[in-house]
């Protein structure tokens, strides 16, 4: 078979494989009468053997070394060539994730594309310090924040000083911040989705209160927490059980109990919260430590449900629980 054809059928230009003869991968011996070069089958398969190897990213010294040398261990080559390649799908992905972030922010101009990319830059540095001046810059800039990089950033951010800017500089993009946060709210990272909730909690409004009510009914604990703190102070009930269960486990307990507090101003969740209370109180199983928390949180919760269950309180066997009802009903005027 005369180069033209080989070229033909196997895809492989005919200057590549001049090239390739140049090199000594393919040795075509037979001649035609009139001196071109003939290839045999096992020229053919051995072209259809190099491009195979060179599919798999072999340069073609490598494979010259693949086919001739009986001694060329495949295994060690292959795992550098997956080390290269994972490294090559790293940077590309890094560099599809720098142009979304871009495209997100839906540059005017190339000033604009140059502003974001210094702050994508910023935000990337190993700094501290370089990171927070580029969240505080950020959100005091007229120009519209790139949403996506700062969630992206404040997702990812350790420290706790540059996160609080970050946090910053994404409650002012708003609403517009919430379905990204939302995302990182069901992220397998426990880690994630704590930093998901304290960005929502700082964004106001209701759609942010939407999100948060959703997270106080997860299953991640820490996530259920945060949430009924923040919807606590929002005066939204939906965190009540997991307020009084902080105050029991001594997990933020004073914010939980004035969390509390401030939910009773209705009568209706005070008698409710009221209840809470005192069945935890009641419970074989809560300890003195627990009860005392508990008396404690009792009272910040006004009205009469609260005054009877504190007077109750007065005779409990504990005395030191007795003594905490007697003065906070002492507080209260009551006898």
């Amino acid at each position: 078979m005369l180069i033209g054809e080989v070229a033909r059928h196997s895809g492989v230009s005919a200057r590549m494989l001049r090239h390739y003869e140049s090199l000594g991968l393919v040795r075509p011996a037979d001649r035609t009468g009139s001196g071109y070069r003939e290839y045999s089958d096992e020229d053919i398969r051995r072209i259809f053997h190099i491009e195979s190897l060179r599919s798999l990213g072999l340069s073609l010294r490598e494979v010259g070394r693949a086919l001739d040398d009986p001694g060329f261990a495949p295994s060690a080559l292959v795992d550098d060539l997956i080390r290269q390649t994972r490294a090559r799908i790293a940077a590309e992905t890094e560099l599809l994730t720098r142009l979304r972030r871009i495209g997100s922010a839906e540059p005017a101009g190339w000033q604009d594309v140059l502003r974001i990319v210094s702050l994508l830059q910023a935000l990337g540095s190993k700094s501290p310090e370089t990171r927070q001046r580029a969240a505080l810059s950020s959100a005091s800039s007229a120009e519209e924040p790139p949403v996506e990089a700062l969630v992206e950033a404040v997702l990812s951010e350790r420290d706790p000083v540059v996160a609080g800017a970050l946090r910053w500089a994404v409650a002012r993009s708003g609403d517009a911040a919430l379905p990204l946060l939302a995302r990182g709210l069901g992220s397998p990272l426990a880690e994630v989705r704590k930093r998901a909730v304290q960005c929502v909690a700082e964004i106001p409004g209701d759609r942010a209160t939407a999100l948060l009510r959703e997270a106080v009914a997860a299953p991640d604990l820490a996530l259920r927490r945060c949430a009924a703190l923040e919807l606590g102070s929002r005066g939204v009930p939906d965190g009540v059980p997991t307020l009084v269960d902080m105050v029991v486990e001594e997990v933020n307990d004073v914010d939980a109990a004035e969390a509390l507090g401030a939910l009773a101003g209705r009568p209706a969740l005070a008698e409710r919260i009221t209840g809470l209370l005192v069945e935890r109180l009641a419970r074989g199983t809560t300890r003195p430590p627990a009860r005392l928390r508990l008396t404690q949180a009792l009272a910040d919760i006004p009205g009469e449900p609260a005054s009877r269950a504190l007077t109750e309180l007065v005779h409990d066997e504990d005395r030191v629980v007795a003594m905490t009802a007697s003065y906070v009903l002492g507080l209260r005027g009551t006898d």
